[in-house]
C-alpha cells in the first residue's frame, strides 16, 4: 500500500497501519520517517495490533530494539516478529549490525525502524518508507505519506 492519508485521531492512524500491515510480508522493512512526536510510535502500535501482538508496545527509544512476537504466525511464509528500533542513539551502520538487524532480517521479522538514516547502506531498496508530519500543534491531525 502507497499514497497519502491524512489522519485526524490515534483511532485513523491505527486505520492506516492495519491496511498496510496486510501488505508486510517477512524480511521487509519499514522506515519511520518524522520529527519527535510525530507518531511513529503510535503507527508502530497499529501495526503491533494489525499483526496480533499483544500487550503495549512502546517506544524502544532507551533500549534500541523491542521484540513483539507475532502470535500464530510461526508457519512457513508467515512474519513469526515485529521489532521495533530506534537507531537515534547509534552512529552508524557498524552499530546498527551490532543490534542484530541482519539476524533479524534472516529469522523473516519485519522490521519498524526509527531514524533509518542510521542504517545507511543496510536499508533494503525496496524497504517501506513511512513519513508522518503534524499538521497542528493542538491536535492528532497528521498525513501519513508512505511510498516504496
Amino acid at each position: 500500500m502507497t499514497g497519502s492519508f491524512e489522519v485526524g485521531s490515534v483511532e485513523e492512524t491505527w486505520g492506516v497501519a492495519k491496511r498496510f500491515a496486510a501488505d508486510l510480508a517477512p524480511g521487509d522493512v519499514v522506515c519511520l520517517e518524522g520529527d519527535l512526536g510525530a507518531g511513529k510510535t503510535t503507527f508502530t502500535q497499529g501495526l503491533a495490533a494489525a499483526m496480533g501482538v499483544e500487550g503495549h508496545v512502546t517506544s524502544p527509544t532507551f533500549c534500541l530494539v523491542q521484540e513483539h512476537r507475532v502470535p500464530g504466525r510461526s508457519a512457513a511464509g508467515s512474519v513469526p516478529m515485529l521489532v521495533h528500533m530506534d537507531l537515534y542513539r547509534l552512529s552508524g551502520e557498524d552499530d546498527v549490525v551490532a543490534i542484530g538487524w541482519e539476524d533479524y532480517l534472516a529469522d523473516g521479522a519485519v522490521l519498524v525502524v526509527e531514524w533509518p538514516d542510521r542504517a545507511g547502506a543496510l536499508v533494503p531498496s525496496g524497504a517501506y518508507h513511512v513519513r508522518i508530519t503534524r499538521m497542528g500543534d493542538a491536535d492528532e491531525s497528521r498525513r501519513i505519506d508512505i511510498s516504496f
